[in-house]
């Protein structure tokens, strides 16, 4: 990663958007799943009305996410979003103040709805319906930083990736890049200017074989080789209960995730980033930055939402402490 020379205002900035998410708990749904349970469906009757238990709202979204989850974790964090003028919209800018967050960023597209998500509940696991309302996204000249965490923007997000290389040529900051699903869809060729600029990528296994081809069966430690030949100079790959890995080119990493009593899944990778850059931004190793990451990510999957879970500094080092988790070399 390039060494700072220059007086940083941020320590990170977070790119994307913000939404409302809407958790709702089936009882009366069913899995379908195939022969090695690798995929499953989520299936319900059809043209029925279906009965849910619990129906709880939080603000949401991957950049806003990792920005309060950031502030947590002690780091002067901004955010660059554009969200609606509507009572949601109100409901964001209040939450953002809150956590200590910069809003120098954040702007208000006029006679604009904000974004939803509805995320189906069922057993541990969730089944997330994104809706992103078409935005105009115009990136401020941003200040520098130490690092720039780009994440899920909605189908319009090619002037904000071709904006933020230009502004990194005189930013100065390390950049991490945690692709979301429009992101995703648009393939490597669209993404292949951001995958050669950035120092850090951070996916899900399912995202990884996405970015790599939808039948890649090569195992995590393949699957980081062959991403990182894309550019990324450290490739973090995430992969639920079986924890999570990292490859920096020399040498690759793999955690195991601590114990925790799993409530509900969302945010869990958007804490793990969070706290895996927050660890780097400190000083620490990339194995430290592993320990971190699921320590974050086991924490919030005790909650329902993305953000009530997130750990303050202290918080996570004395549970990192209680639980004894570490990084192995593979």
């Amino acid at each position: 990663m390039p060494t700072k020379t220059r007086r940083t205002v941020h320590d990170i900035i977070s790119i994307g958007d913000a939404t409302l998410d809407h958790f709702v708990q089936l009882n009366t749904a069913s899995l379908l799943c195939n022969i090695n349970a690798d995929n499953c469906w989520l299936c319900l009757n059809y043209s029925e009305k279906i009965p849910i238990e619990e129906l709880i709202s939080t603000i949401g979204g991957n950049a806003c996410n990792n920005a309060v989850g950031s502030a947590r974790l002690g780091l002067k964090a901004a955010f660059f979003s554009t969200i609606g003028d509507d009572d949601v919209g109100q409901k964001i800018l209040k939450l953002i103040k809150q956590e200590k967050v910069s809003l120098k960023y954040l702007t208000v597209q006029k006679r604009s709805a904000s974004n939803l998500s509805i995320a189906l509940r069922f057993k541990t696991e969730r089944t997330i319906l994104v809706y992103h309302q078409p935005r105009r996204y115009t990136l401020p000249v941003l200040s520098p930083s130490k690092w720039i965490y780009l994440t899920s923007l909605g189908k319009e997000f090619p002037p904000v990736h071709k904006q933020l290389l230009e502004q990194l040529k005189h930013n100065g900051a390390s950049l991490a890049f945690n692709p979301g699903t429009h992101q995703l869809l648009a393939g490597t060729k669209a993404l292949a200017p951001i995958l050669k600029r950035c120092q850090v990528l951070l996916v899900n296994k399912q995202e990884a074989q996405l970015l790599l081809g939808d039948h890649t069966q090569d195992p995590v430690p393949q699957l980081m080789e062959q991403l990182r030949l894309m550019g990324p100079e450290i490739v973090v790959i995430t992969d639920g209960e079986r924890g999570a890995y990292a490859y920096d080119g020399r040498q690759q990493y793999r955690v195991h995730p601590p114990a925790s009593k799993v409530v509900e899944r969302t945010g869990a990778g958007d804490s793990f980033s969070t706290a895996f850059l927050a660890a780097l931004c400190h000083g620490k190793t990339i194995a430290d930055g592993l320990v971190w990451g699921a320590t974050n990510a086991a924490s919030v999957i005790e909650h329902v939402g993305p953000q009530a879970g997130l750990l303050t500094t202290p918080a996570l080092l004395a549970r990192i402490k209680k639980g004894k988790c570490c990084a192995i070399e593979l």
